[in-house]
């Protein structure tokens, strides 16, 4: 999805995405197994191995790396293996010594807010989910890349009242969700299903785009019924950068 020459996104697969906001480029939470390779996320409805889909044909070319944070659907071995150790690596600071002991020589954790080749970025909080099960999923994080425009990249979490609050501070051109509402055999979602996306829709002046849909195999809500019960919200397919 782009608004300009200054914004664009382009979905890769799942959570996987390059944000480009001033020239700069980003690769977001590379996921680069083949289908198959990774086992099923287990205890949930649909047991299969993962990633259920390929790559698309697209060049991968970025400046730098931002992880929302370290569970397999997000950056995976196969990612460790292809990245350039020495490629700025941006993530949450309790995951800067596991990506050093992956080999990255240039990890770069964000407590706050940093800056990079002319984009300000900032860490959000989020929300892995509902009541203890968020807490056993660990920490994750949004992000904001901030230049001429704004987007907000809000991650692997629920709608809830940390991401209200951060839509209300940085009021961004660009939002990206991560929908699928992935779960388990018991218990709430634990990513946006349809409700959240359009609470979030609901509640910003920006561009609404979902992406994590279809290649995971606990990601149970689809692309179609996400766009039949929706308005106003793009839901790209692997591989596709919007225009709007």
């Amino acid at each position: 999805m782009s608004t300009s020459s200054d914004l664009s996104v382009r979905l890769v697969r799942n959570a996987t995405v390059l944000v480009t906001v001033s020239e700069t480029t980003f690769l977001v939470d590379p996921l680069f197994a083949a289908p198959g390779d990774l086992p099923p996320i287990q205890n949930t409805p649909n047991d299969r191995a993962n990633p259920l889909v390929p790559l698309p044909d697209i060049e991968l070319s970025y400046d730098a790396v931002v992880v929302t944070h370290r569970h397999p659907d997000h950056f995976d071995e196969a990612a460790t293996e292809e990245l350039d150790a020495d490629v700025p690596l941006f993530c949450q600071p309790v995951e800067a010594d596991a990506f050093v002991d992956d080999g990255f020589t240039d990890v770069r954790p964000v407590d706050d807010e940093v800056s990079f080749d002319g984009v300000t970025l900032y860490r959000t909080p989020g929300r892995h989910g509902h009541g203890q099960l968020a807490e056993e999923m660990g920490p994750v994080s949004g992000f904001i890349f901030e230049a001429d425009k704004t987007l907000y990249l809000a991650g692997d979490t629920v709608w809830y009242d940390a991401v209200e609050q951060t839509l209300d501070r940085f009021e961004p051109d660009v939002v990206v969700l991560n929908g699928g509402e992935a779960r388990f055999n018991h218990g709430e979602p634990i990513t946006m299903g349809v409700e959240d996306i359009v609470a979030v829709r609901d509640a910003t002046d920006g561009i609404v785009g979902v992406v994590h849909m279809e290649a995971i195999n606990h990601c149970l809500l689809t692309r179609d019924e996400l766009r039949s019960k929706t308005e106003n919200v793009h839901v790209p397919e692997d591989g596709a950068q919007i225009s709007f």
